[in-house]
């Protein structure tokens, strides 16, 4: 099924595009979107409207590439102006992702597979309404579209996901899977490894934040590290200071 964003872009399913082989797996949660100032009569609409997908998986929220996604949106004048969000509003993760995670392990973009659970991007109730409140009664007078993405879920993971998940796993040839926070350990990890965590707080307990153990997923032993989601490490909106401390305190263990 084609999903739609508000001002008829579609959804589209992101996934690694440079296939060869990499050190690093990185497993996050679903995908984001390309957010937009929706603008009219020089009062902000919203301040951060997902209107596209992300040209790649963990997009940085290059500004220039935000400009050009955004001009080839069509929006009725009477509607209001579009122009890119906030840099802090495009990208967040994945910068997180870069800086936070694999700089901090010595690798850089082109030594990682990144995944998600879920490669497509579905709406948070900020998004769900803004697109009630506002966007909907617009829809009849102006002969807009009907917005057609699904809410955020709570299973991102099913089994028929997990066996492809696993493929490109497999695929990547990656020696370390780094796990955002505690979906991808309970709905991938836990579904292909028989290990004694089910989330990011039972693992610390057990082995300590940003240590590497070994498991073995499907006949192949591989170094697992679960890690906060980017979210918790950079602070971003609403976020556990716990999580985000015990990175800082791991980053910085690791510069000394």
């Amino acid at each position: 099924m084609t999903y739609l964003y508000p001002f008829g872009q579609q959804v589209h399913t992101l996934v690694q595009q440079d296939r060869t082989p990499k050190k690093v797996f990185v497993l996050g949660v679903y995908a984001s979107a390309v957010h937009a100032r929706w603008k009219k009569d020089g009062k902000t609409v919203c301040t951060a409207l997902a209107v596209a997908s992300e040209p790649r998986i963990f997009w940085d929220g290059n500004i220039e590439e935000a400009k050009e996604i955004i001009s080839k949106i069509s929006i009725p004048e009477e509607v209001g102006t579009l122009e890119p969000a906030g840099s802090h509003l495009n990208g967040p993760s994945a910068k997180v992702l870069d800086e936070h995670i694999l700089g901090t392990l010595g690798y850089t973009r082109k030594d990682a597979w990144l995944c998600d659970l879920l490669p497509e991007t579905r709406l948070n109730s900020g998004q769900v309404k803004v697109i009630t409140d506002r966007y909907n009664p617009l829809i009849k007078q102006y002969g807009l579209n009907e917005v057609t993405i699904p809410e955020r879920p709570t299973v991102f993971c099913d089994a028929q996901r997990c066996q492809k998940i696993l493929s490109e796993l497999k695929e990547s040839q990656a020696s370390l899977l780094v796990l955002l926070g505690d979906i991808p350990i309970a709905q991938f990890l836990n579904s292909v490894a028989d290990v004694p965590y089910k989330s990011l707080q039972e693992y610390v307990e057990l082995y300590g934040y940003g240590k590497a153990t070994a498991a073995t997923i499907d006949g192949h032993t591989i170094n697992v590290l679960p890690l906060a989601h980017p979210r918790q490490i950079g602070a971003l909106g609403a976020h556990s200071k716990e999580w985000n401390i015990r990175h800082q305190e791991w980053e910085s263990n690791i510069y000394k």
